[in-house]
């Protein structure tokens, strides 16, 4: 009889067990599926942003081709490309280069807000020179986003519902931000990354050596 009671005692005991498991399971797997649920939506707004973002770019560069042409200037080097997968998109105007892309969104990530209610969103990201070239030899996602941080000109953080607006934040402004509906994004951003680089004052200077004293 006593070793019927203890198994009852040990079979109360795994139920109780499976039962605590099972809540705490389920605790874990609400949070994960809303953060893939918010990562799925946002990254559907990004896609549609950043498609609508290209087809902005091809205006722009046929535009600034306009402008230059009327001045009797070469526009061979002014042009834009995208990749096979619409992730990747690459400008040239003359001897500026830069590069927007949607491959940092490798994971569901939010972004930090300072009451705490941080924003699940996706993110466009702008960075001076050739995406391409300067993932080249890349391996891993952090490698590849050592490179976009340490090149990044501007983000645009978007959020999952298409009512939200989405961010812009730019680093070297001390990351000022910018609140943009989602219609109007995909041209602002473009706009305001090639304001940065072409019009903003950036100057490449003259390499030099150590500057040495001869006596004349």
């Amino acid at each position: 009889m006593l070793n019927n009671f203890e198994s009852f005692d040990n079979s109360e005991t795994s139920t109780r067990k499976s039962a605590l498991i099972q809540e705490r399971v389920n605790l874990v797997s609400v949070q994960m599926y809303k953060q893939f649920y918010d990562y799925q939506h946002a990254m559907v707004n990004a896609n549609e942003i950043f498609s609508k973002m290209v087809d902005n770019l091809y205006i722009i560069v046929d535009s600034i081709k306009e402008a230059f042409s009327s001045r009797n200037i070469t526009t061979q080097n002014i042009y834009m490309e995208t990749d096979s997968q619409k992730s990747v998109a690459i400008v040239n105007i003359l001897w500026r280069e830069m590069s927007f892309t949607t491959r940092c969104n490798y994971q569901p990530q939010a972004l930090w807000r300072e009451n705490g209610q941080h924003l699940f969103s996706t993110r466009i990201m702008a960075i001076g020179g050739n995406y391409n070239n300067m993932m080249k030899d890349i391996t891993s996602h952090d490698e590849e986003m050592k490179i976009l941080l340490d090149n990044e000109v501007a983000s645009l953080f978007i959020p999952p519902e298409t009512t939200q607006n989405s961010i812009m934040k730019i680093p070297h402004a001390s990351n000022r931000e910018f609140s943009l509906n989602q219609v109007d994004a995909p041209r602002e951003f473009a706009l305001k990354v090639i304001e940065i680089i072409c019009g903003g004052g950036l100057l490449h200077y003259h390499e030099e050596g150590a500057r040495k004293t001869f006596n004349i």
